[in-house]
């Protein structure tokens, strides 16, 4: 609410406002903004206008009523005294409240930044990977086993607290793993084929598939607003395969099915997920574990030992030792990005976290046309800019 006073700040007594019972107590749950005043008569001239609420800036004191024959002053003493300040300036209340509410505000900021970073490398650790050792079902697996590996030690020396799990969970988690298995490795096998940058451009059009596949299978609906959202991330995801250098249809189709894929794993986790008493952290490290079980046969079936044997020789011939330590730090960092980001929907809202997933696209995006010197026409960046234009548009018209 906004209110108008002539000055920008003025002391007033608690008392002032005080006729019954039943009003102090309102006054005393909503003391961060002042209840309209009644018309009584001021006891100094303030200058300040009393028929409009205005906000509280801090709260000097609290006391309690007392009754004197002494002064009139003693005879009426506060209960609340307060300072006020102009509805346009109002400055919040220094007190527990606001600074848990910082303290949370800092520790989102802090999660956003290190799940952007992490994603950063770890993405430019695995197309050097691929680049060196063109073999994306195995270096799927091994950013799976990574990730098992370091919770259940996590788990074993009781840094993380081990998580109760039943038969059901398990169930649940079942079509959420089969989904995340096949969005994570399909998405190696676009970046495999093709730029960094492109693929995280085509995956930003998951928005897209998400209201389809929402409004044609599940029968929801969205508002106007939604729909016309997706215009500009179908047409920026088109203008930017159309103009794309180095296009290829493996690699575009495999980020196209990660979409789908991930689409499938977001509906999945929210319908079996309610109820579950299981954190961001142990939920992830739990999907991961199920999805290295799934992924690892089919990883054999189709590359195998052998294929995997002669091309490590290969790439070590190439790079040199130093592709052990690109592969141990792609599939550190995969898991390391994912766990921080599950960790911070425990703190955020969806939208916030749809947000945070659009700008980490960009810097995605940016940092890998830098590292890589990925050569980018400006009809391909317009592309890119206005399907990520339209996927933050999505967020909003969807809240």
């Amino acid at each position: 609410m906004i209110s108008t006073v002539k000055q920008s700040a003025v002391t007033i007594n608690g008392c002032d406002f005080i006729r019954t019972k039943s009003q102090t107590l309102a006054s005393t749950r909503r003391f961060s903004v002042l209840p309209p005043l009644p018309a009584v008569k001021p006891r100094r001239s303030s200058g300040l206008s009393l028929s409009k609420p205005v906000y509280v800036s801090s709260v000097e004191n609290f006391g309690v009523m007392k009754r004197s024959n002494k002064t009139h002053d003693q005879e009426k003493s506060c209960l609340v005294k307060c300072k006020a300040y102009e509805a346009d300036r109002a400055e919040p209340i220094d007190g527990p409240d606001s600074k848990t509410e910082t303290a949370r505000r800092l520790k989102i900021g802090v999660y956003f930044a290190t799940w952007w970073f992490l994603n950063v490398i770890f993405n430019i650790y695995n197309k050097k990977v691929l680049n060196a050792f063109p073999f994306p079902w195995l270096t799927s697996t091994l950013s799976l086993a990574a990730g098992s590996l370091i919770m259940l030690i996590s788990w074993a020396l009781r840094i993380a607290e081990t998580p109760k799990t039943d038969l059901e969970f398990w169930k649940t988690l079942f079509p959420v793993a089969i989904a995340h298995t096949i969005g994570h490795v399909a998405a190696t096998v676009s970046m495999s084929k093709v730029a960094v940058s492109f693929t995280h451009i085509i995956k930003s059009g998951e928005p897209a598939f998400s209201v389809l596949v929402s409004r044609f299978l599940l029968g929801e609906t969205f508002p106007m607003a939604v729909y016309l959202s997706l215009i500009p991330i179908i047409g920026g995801c088109g203008l930017s395969a159309l103009t794309e250098l180095n296009f290829n249809w493996i690699g575009f189709g495999g980020a196209m099915i990660s979409n789908v894929a991930f689409v499938f794993r977001n509906i999945f986790s929210k319908k079996g997920m309610k109820g579950k008493s299981v954190s961001g952290m142990n939920y992830y490290a739990c999907l991961s574990m199920l999805s290295l079980l799934i992924l690892t046969p089919f990883a054999i079936a189709v590359e195998g030992p052998q294929m995997w044997a002669l091309g490590f020789e290969k790439a070590v011939s190439q790079i040199g030792p130093q592709i052990i330590w690109w592969m141990a730090a792609q599939s550190v960092f995969y898991h390391l990005y994912n766990q921080v980001s599950y960790m911070s929907l425990d703190e955020i809202s969806p939208l916030t976290f749809s947000i945070g997933n659009t700008m980490k696209r960009i810097s995605v995006i940016v940092s890998s046309i830098i590292i890589f010197r990925t050569p980018v026409q400006p009809v391909n960046a317009l592309g890119a800019a206005i399907a990520i234009l339209g996927t933050f548009l999505y967020s909003q018209a969807k809240q």
